[in-house]
């Protein structure tokens, strides 16, 4: 019944104060339109594109998405995009203007945004009063960004490069001072091919051999193998073995060369920024029906309390 009787009253205020609310809904459609419009609000058309990651290092636990949102967002990025296109010009910011980085980053902040969407892509948005401006934003951003990327890949790089270059360099003298004292004891001690010497030597001593025999020959070989001839055996091995750790280095030293100076592309651009034909903001016909939607309820709010006062003073 309570409720029954709340309805007719509220049917009965719809009828008695229908004209005022008429002209208060009348009021609102008409102001809404007018301060919605261009000279109140300047429209902005919307420029955006979807990316995902490539050739991106792992710097931490974060997935490639979250990196590149990370990188994004970096100060350097921001910069590079505002004076590359002059958006303190282009957004009226006055640089003699006491908070001029607090306007400038907060109007670029509010203008652009950049998110991770739900398969792991990243969407860059640029919202601005010329379409052209948008798409340039949204290209300007994609452009700092490989540039900024590539700069950490090369500087990575350029550190493995040169500590190959290093070991390399490292490697050479060793086998130059390895090379320089085999052939020094060899040409002194006129042992050319240890083994072989070896076993010619053996051949003689024990009268295998075919011929005659130089035993005084014989002898100072056998003297020379003596005492240089395990230092030859080991410049040997250790000259192989150099060498094939030499190769190994040089195979990884080519291949950080290669890394160094090839040129990656850092993004894979699935939908690419375009100039929009349409504005995106604001959304006039939304604001109309809020401003309708607010004023009769606010409208129907006084309304009540006005009929409520009344009542109470009539009792």
């Amino acid at each position: 019944m309570n409720s029954q009787y709340y309805n007719i009253n509220l049917l009965e205020v719809f009828i008695k104060w229908k004209k005022h609310l008429l002209i208060i809904l009348l009021v609102a459609l008409v102001a809404s339109v007018i301060f919605s419009g261009p000279h109140f609000i300047t429209p902005k058309y919307k420029s955006f594109a979807v990316v995902y990651p490539s050739n991106i290092a792992p710097y931490s636990d974060e997935s490639e998405s979250e990196q590149i949102l990370e990188i994004f967002h970096s100060n350097d990025i921001r910069d590079s995009v505002i004076a590359s296109l002059a958006l303190d010009k282009h957004y009226r910011i006055s640089p003699q203007d006491e908070h001029y980085y607090t306007y400038l980053y907060g109007t670029y902040a509010d203008n652009i945004k950049i998110k991770k969407t739900p398969n792991d892509a990243v969407k860059i948005i640029a919202l601005d009063r010329s379409p052209d401006t948008a798409k340039l934003i949204v290209n300007k951003i994609i452009d700092f960004f490989n540039k900024k990327v590539e700069a950490m890949h090369r500087k990575k790089f350029k550190e493995v490069f040169s500590l190959y270059q290093k070991q390399m360099k490292k490697k050479l003298l060793l086998l130059d001072s390895l090379k320089n004292r085999f052939q020094k004891v060899s040409k002194e001690y006129e042992l050319l091919d240890y083994e072989a010497q070896s076993r010619e030597l053996a051949r003689g001593l024990l009268g295998t051999g075919q011929g005659r025999v130089d035993t005084k020959e014989a002898l100072r070989m056998k003297k020379s193998m003596e005492e240089k001839g395990g230092e030859m055996l080991l410049l040997k091995n250790l000259i192989e073995n150099e060498t094939v750790a030499y190769e190994a280095l040089r195979e990884e030293y080519d291949k950080a060369d290669i890394n160094y100076n090839r040129k990656f592309t850092h993004l894979s651009i699935l939908s690419h920024p375009y100039k929009a034909d349409k504005k995106s903001y604001p959304v006039r016909w939304l604001i109309v029906a809020l401003s309708l939607v607010g004023s009769f309820f606010f409208a129907l709010v006084v309304i009540l309390i006005i009929e409520n006062y009344r009542r109470m003073k009539n009792y």
